[in-house]
């Protein structure tokens, strides 16, 4: 939050002269520091628009004024951002004009993390409804050649590298056992150069996709319904897992399968040892370090203050999870779940291709 400019909302007898006078109403909001990566930009930006425009936009007849977005930023979504609104998006980095609307909103509406609750939206859009836009957006543009062949089912293999923790140590024998169990597998690991029509065209084709819990697996939401979703879940992130991908893919009637590794399959082992709360105990250890900072929160006349040490504090724990850890898949045990994805996957090719 630190890093996100604050706009000033001010009231004054006399306003400068309108340069440009709109006759749409604004929603204003910032993406700031938010976007960091896809996780975010659909968690912070995306999902939240959606609630927001139809609670209180249904008709799109509104003008998107985005502040503190980057070029490269609204480039890459600019065809999603324009499935919001029937008008151009406002960026105002270097505009000097004063431009004048009948209304405004500012900031997005929230339900929470990975979620759309229909009951708190007047027309009842769900995520079925979030799912079909980003269909109509990016599937418009999906080449015939990306479907596979009918008889194989395609599995996706998020990857990561890079040293930002969470990576599959024995990623190749993982892809083999794909492959045995009768996959055709497709390595995914998405770089800045990578376009969404493109990633949209590989998993929207696809019929199953693994992957450790982390940002990639946000491409989650470009299956289909009955899709099968894999998710890898290291120790001591359960329930982000759940939070972050699990709920919704279920929402989105997708055959969601959790394989939540062993001690065994953690690097953790050899750093801390099997007795340690790290591998013991991180429930506790994550509750412990959120009552004491993360949830030590007083309102005050309306501002929000917590302990930032012991905020910290909760974050070096939360890194031995997310950037420590790496995984070594059993894959005795893990060609067990390849194998229950498949038959799930036949049943998507003989009904779908």
């Amino acid at each position: 939050m630190a890093l996100i400019e604050e706009t000033t909302l001010i009231s004054s007898p006399s306003s400068p002269q309108c340069k440009v006078q709109h006759e749409a109403p604004a929603l204003a909001f910032s993406v700031g520091e938010y976007t960091q990566n896809f996780f975010h930009d659909f968690v912070d930006v995306f999902i939240p628009l959606f609630i927001t425009v139809n609670s209180i936009f249904p008709d799109q007849d509104f003008i998107l004024v985005i502040f503190k977005s980057r070029d490269w930023w609204i480039t890459k979504y600019a065809d999603l951002l324009k499935g919001f609104s029937k008008h151009p998006i406002r960026t105002f980095e270097n505009d000097i004009d004063t431009h004048c609307f009948p209304s405004a909103t500012v900031g997005l509406i929230t339900h929470g993390v990975m979620t759309i609750d229909p009951k708190l939206i007047p027309n009842s859009k769900n995520f079925m409804h979030f799912h079909a836009l980003l269909g109509n957006t990016y599937g418009k543009k999906q080449p015939s050649s990306s479907k596979p062949p009918k008889a194989r089912p395609r599995l996706v293999l998020a990857s990561r590298s890079g040293g930002v923790g969470r990576a599959i140590l024995n990623q190749a024998e993982v892809k083999l056992a794909a492959e045995e169990v009768g996959f055709e597998v497709i390595v995914f690991e998405p770089t800045t150069s990578t376009t969404l029509p493109e990633s949209y065209a590989l998993i929207s084709s696809s019929h199953v996709m693994v992957g450790v819990h982390g940002a990639a697996l946000t491409h989650f939401l470009f299956l289909r319904p009955g899709s099968v979703f894999v998710q890898i879940v290291p120790i001591g992130v359960e329930n982000m897992a759940e939070v972050c991908f699990g709920k919704a893919a279920k929402e989105l009637a997708m055959e969601y399968m959790e394989y939540k590794i062993g001690v065994e399959e953690s690097s953790l082992l050899e750093k801390y040892g099997k007795d340690d709360i790290v591998l013991k105990g991180p429930m506790a250890l994550h509750k412990k370090a959120r009552s004491s900072g993360i949830t030590d929160i007083s309102v005050d006349e309306q501002n929000a203050k917590f302990d930032l040490v012991k905020f910290m504090e909760y974050m070096k724990i939360m890194d031995i999870y997310l950037k420590e850890q790496d995984i070594k898949l059993d894959l005795v045990k893990f060609k067990l779940y390849l194998e229950r994805a498949y038959q799930k996957a036949k049943v998507l090719v003989d009904k779908k291709g």
